[in-house]
């Protein structure tokens, strides 16, 4: 296995705000300057192909096949012996005051998991599944065509976004060590908008207004203080060219990374898909001078026992992509899991995939210093 390393890890202290009522503000006047962690982990994640591409899983460590709610475990580490370099979680429900999110884990958990992730070493990136604050339904009811434009400036649901913003907004700054140290993170919103089963899709709102909620989106969590997030601009595959893929980008000034979800229906589209995007958004980084990763992708249940091997590293070999991120493994639905575990068909390839000395996983990454500026 390629050498294993250790996060150096500075500190800096923040307060913690609250969830409540907002102001109705269009912009904030001065850019919020971000913790030195979090932007030194933006320079980590532009270098990380000169090292390896990062393997990461959605909530991996708080269920599995067969568990739940088990104290360091994962999965990933059942089967190879070691964590994900990344780990990601949803913030869907947080915006209706739940303690538990959407896939029924306690957002007390999430937030220690991250944390923890942090402390190992490790990177976070966290996605919000919201529901539909026009219908009361959840992300994918696109029975309203005018939920994101009644969010907006003067919308008459402009200012229940904003309570939903506090609750995200409260989320991110209590992520802190013992120590005070505020935990970076890769904020995923909006994401897979070019497709149209989310209430922010692209035929449920035009492209100025969508453009707006980002902005918006953006410059409140900054109102609020947050000053640990890098944002991650996510569409799906449905683009075919720069300029498609660019269609509803929000700008330079707001987005640190891009990406692209892709999943496996067809294994031949899906070879297709994923060098189409891939070539897509490498030349989007280039230009723009953005960090690169698969924000999500996998192929359910794994069927194919090489896949990881034959199929994904392959794919992935010639391109700057900093991490790769399947979904997750879902211990109350049947056939619904992307990574292996023990006993599964595709375990012993998965190894392998593990002891390529182009994959990171957690141990990899613990001494490149993601979290140190001077590198």
């Amino acid at each position: 296995m390629n050498m294993r390393v250790y996060i150096v890890i500075s500190l800096f202290s923040v307060l913690l705000s609250s969830c409540g009522g907002g102001s109705k503000k269009e912009t904030v006047t001065e850019k919020t300057k971000r913790t030195p962690e979090t932007e030194a982990l933006l320079v980590s994640l532009k270098q990380m192909p000169g090292y390896g591409i990062m393997f990461g899983q959605h909530d991996a460590p708080v269920y599995g096949i067969g568990w739940q709610g088990d104290e360091n475990r994962s999965d990933v580490k059942s089967v190879c012996g070691d964590y994900p370099a990344v780990m990601s979680f949803d913030l869907g429900h947080i915006e209706l005051g739940k303690e538990n999110n959407l896939d029924n884990v306690s957002f007390d958990r999430i937030r220690r998991e991250i944390i923890a992730q942090y402390n190992r070493g490790g990177v976070i990136t966290i996605s919000w599944h919201v529901d539909n604050p026009a219908t009361g339904g959840n992300s994918w009811d696109v029975s309203d065509s005018t939920t994101v434009a009644s969010l907006l400036f003067d919308g008459m649901n402009h200012v229940k976004l904003l309570r939903w913003l506090d609750c995200v907004a409260n989320f991110m700054n209590s992520l802190q060590t013992e120590e005070g140290v505020k935990v970076p993170v890769i904020f995923r919103p909006w994401h897979e908008h070019t497709g149209s089963w989310f209430w922010w899709g692209e035929q449920l709102c035009t492209t100025a207004d969508y453009k707006a909620l980002w902005r918006l989106t953006y410059d409140y969590l900054c109102e609020k203080g947050v000053d640990n997030l890098l944002y991650a601009y996510s569409p799906g595959v449905e683009p075919g060219s720069v300029d498609e893929y660019l269609a509803r980008y929000p700008g330079d000034d707001i987005v640190d990374l891009v990406g692209f979800d892709c999943y496996v229906y067809n294994e031949n589209d899906y070879l297709r898909q994923m060098t189409t995007m891939l070539k897509i958004v490498t030349e989007v980084a280039t230009q723009h001078n953005k960090a690169m990763a698969v924000t999500e992708t996998g192929y359910e249940t794994i069927p194919d026992s090489v896949w990881w091997t034959q199929t994904l590293l392959p794919l992935l070999t010639d391109y700057p992509v900093s991490y790769v991120l399947v979904w997750r493994n879902a211990y109350n639905r049947d056939n619904h899991y992307y990574a292996p575990y023990p006993g599964h068909m595709s375990e012993a390839d998965f190894v392998t995939f593990y002891e390529n000395p182009r994959t990171l996983f957690l141990t990899d990454v613990q001494s490149i210093n993601i979290y140190t500026e001077n590198k």
